[in-house]
């Protein structure tokens, strides 16, 4: 067996299901197929049991995925370590999706000019992902929203952001100099789906103050849940950061008065993964430029 093997076969065990798998590791799906039936042959068991629309592990194949992570791990690790000049190499990024097309390009484009021979990829995905592949050392760092429950993982806060009230443009609440949250009560919310941290931050913020926001639509995008609002389906809550890109005089974004709703946003990284120079000045560079951002 070999390394390449091995991450073919974590990428199927992860997502249960070869084509799937394949489409990630931008191969055939008949060469992972045979791929795995070698590995299969060497160690004389079989690795997946096969099913209708997915394939799962064997007992073999839950031992070989224990195993493989480290395996894997190691050799990178020590790639990594050899090569640690702190000028080049590959920093694999992370980021919630109501954080990465706001937050991301601004904050990456200064580093990438200080660093051209770095090799930046960024993975955008939930928080739950985010923190498995955070574990199991497929990226290196990730950016988040609080609050973060997660084993072995270093966490560190970055700063604290508002979330805005967007409303249609004719909506009634746009005559009122204050808004507070007693006057949103009444009209229907719209939020982005249960994936999202989002809409916890929003739901939670309510319920504290004896408010339970009801939900007419959920989307899985920030900005359809904007457009949504512009259609007049409903009210929400947008992050700052959001807000700052958004150009369209179809919305209007208002402060609340009283308690403003915030999220806190933080990196996290895995701390028993070799950290390379270039991976510390990279989550040095996300410190510095966290800084001009937040209340």
């Amino acid at each position: 067996m070999d390394i390449e093997q091995l991450q073919q076969f974590l990428k199927v065990a992860e997502l249960g299901n070869f084509t799937r798998a394949a489409e990630v590791l931008s191969i055939s799906q008949p060469a992972l197929s045979r791929s795995i039936a070698r590995l299969e042959e060497e160690l004389g068991q079989p690795l997946f049991e096969r099913q209708s629309r997915k394939v799962v592990l064997t007992d073999a194949g839950n031992l070989l995925q224990s195993r493989a992570h480290r395996i894997v791990s190691l050799v990178e690790d020590t790639k990594a370590e050899i090569c640690d000049d702190g000028e080049s190499g590959r920093v694999r990024l992370g980021a919630i999706p109501t954080i990465a097309p706001f937050f991301l390009p601004e904050m990456l484009s200064p580093f990438a000019e200080a660093f051209p021979k770095a090799h930046l990829t960024v993975q955008e995905d939930t928080t739950d992902n985010l923190l498995r592949r955070c574990q199991q050392g497929e990226i290196d760092v990730a950016i988040l929203a609080l609050p973060i429950t997660a084993k072995h993982l270093e966490i560190e806060p970055l700063f604290e952001e508002e979330l805005l009230l967007v409303l249609p443009t004719e909506h009634p609440l746009c005559e009122k100099k204050q808004i507070k949250l007693a006057d949103v009560e009444p009209y229907p919310f719209v939020l982005l789906d249960e994936a999202h941290c989002l809409s916890d931050n929003i739901v939670t913020f309510c319920r504290h103050r004896s408010f339970n926001p009801i939900s007419v639509e959920r989307t899985s995008q920030l900005a359809t849940v904007q457009e949504l609002v512009s259609m007049n389906h409903g009210v929400s809550m947008i992050p700052a950061m959001a807000k700052n890109l958004d150009t369209s005089p179809r919305r209007v974004y208002r402060s609340l008065a009283g308690t403003k709703p915030t999220r806190k946003i933080a990196m996290t990284w895995n701390p028993y993964r070799f950290q390379c120079k270039l991976l510390e000045r990279f989550k040095e560079h996300i410190r510095a430029f966290s800084q001009a951002y937040g209340l």
